[in-house]
């Protein structure tokens, strides 16, 4: 991991509420509102003090799984410990989570039996700053989070805005039984409870997507299938694989085209010079390259390839042909075939493009590769 990256990460989690940046300015904070809102009898407050300890206990879980993520690579784990980071955006999920069912479980409580609340200017003062100092704090954190490309951060930022949007709501209930003596907080409060909780469930699906291996940003692998093929002797790159193992830390393999009149020299230099190019662009690390063989010389082959080409592109669904190989003497054609995740029989699919392909050219055999839609 990036040095600068993880001081940028810690930095930013260490800034708590207010202007002293520190933790401890969120736990006083929280200790603080909890007074408050018991000596008003005030759910909404005291919600709002939840939220500040929650906002408190991300910031330390986002410290200590940045230390863990940046350890350096060992023998158990020679790509090092970066998904660390997506476990600790994970915890941050679920304390969003339990401040959300918190909040609704009191709410509801005070619904059902109501309960005049006092507020008192000092009362509606710390609201108002609250959601100041959280509005700030969403922005700050959340933007700091995109440039280093943290999913804690970005968690605990929108975390901040969330609780900016519930101080705004409770000011407002505030302000509103201040002038007509009518409470409204606890069905704001359940509203709010709703927000809090689609929040959590959305940044829980986000970090367990990435645990689970989700599809690599298309604009990276774009970028990086345009650039191997801009370097001489490259026809085209297929099934772009990118392994992550952490934030900003990527194994990649692939399958290039290339000339079948290609000796090994030649192409141990181009894959090198692969490598090389990949690796200084996007610090992506390409572990392997495999060869398809592209005919150059026969013309019977070429006009043959075109001719399966359009017709297997014609099916729906089908998303891409590549690899492309006759074995002429064995009179066997090669190739793989790009089925989009739509299709629901995708094994039925390519059979029938097998069958239809043999009966169309007889006497050749086709054996065809299914081929996974894992990049655009």
């Amino acid at each position: 991991m990036n040095n600068n990256r993880e001081k940028v990460i810690v930095q930013t989690s260490i800034i708590g509420d207010v202007y002293k940046r520190q933790i401890l300015a969120n736990l006083f904070l929280a200790g603080f509102k909890a007074g408050v809102g018991l000596l008003s009898n005030s759910i909404s407050i005291t919600l709002d003090a939840v939220n500040n300890l929650t906002d408190a206990l991300s910031s330390v879980i986002t410290i200590v799984g940045t230390r863990l993520a940046s350890r350096a690579p060992d023998r158990e784990h020679p790509l090092g410990h970066g998904r660390i980071e997506y476990l600790t955006a994970s915890v941050i999920s679920l304390l969003v989570l339990y401040a959300g069912f918190t909040s609704l479980i009191e709410s509801g409580k005070k619904i059902l039996h109501p309960e005049a609340p006092s507020y008192s200017m000092i009362s509606l003062v710390i609201i108002f700053v609250a959601v100041l100092v959280k509005f700030f704090l969403s922005r700050f954190v959340k933007r700091r989070g995109e440039n280093v490309n943290s999913q804690n951060l970005i968690a605990s930022g929108k975390d901040a805005g969330n609780d900016a949007i519930l101080s705004l709501s409770v000011f407002l209930s505030a302000l509103f039984f201040r002038f007509t003596g009518i409470s409204l907080e606890a069905y704001v409060g359940v509203v709010i409870s709703f927000f809090i909780l689609k929040a959590g469930w959305e940044l829980l699906q986000e970090t367990l997507s990435q645990i689970l291996g989700a599809r690599a940003d298309s604009n990276l692998t774009k970028e990086i299938k345009e650039t191997i093929n801009a370097i001489p002797g490259v026809f085209g790159t297929y099934d772009l694989f990118l392994h992550n193992y952490g934030p900003d830390t990527y194994l990649a393999s692939a399958h290039i085209e290339v000339a079948d009149t290609m000796h090994a020299a030649e192409l141990d230099a181009l894959m090198r010079k692969i490598e090389r190019k990949i690796y200084k662009n996007f610090h992506v690390i390409m572990a392997g390259i495999s060869i398809y063989s592209r005919n150059t010389e026969n013309k019977a082959l070429l006009k043959l390839q075109q001719e399966i080409h359009d017709l297997v592109l014609s099916k729906e669904h089908v998303l891409q042909m590549h690899g492309f190989y006759v074995e002429e003497e064995k009179k066997r054609i090669h190739m793989d075939v790009v089925v989009d995740f739509e299709e629901k029989d995708r094994d039925g699919l390519i059979a029938g493009i097998q069958k239809e392909l043999e009966e169309k050219f007889p006497g050749y055999q086709f054996l065809i590769t299914r081929d996974l839609d894992i990049s655009d």
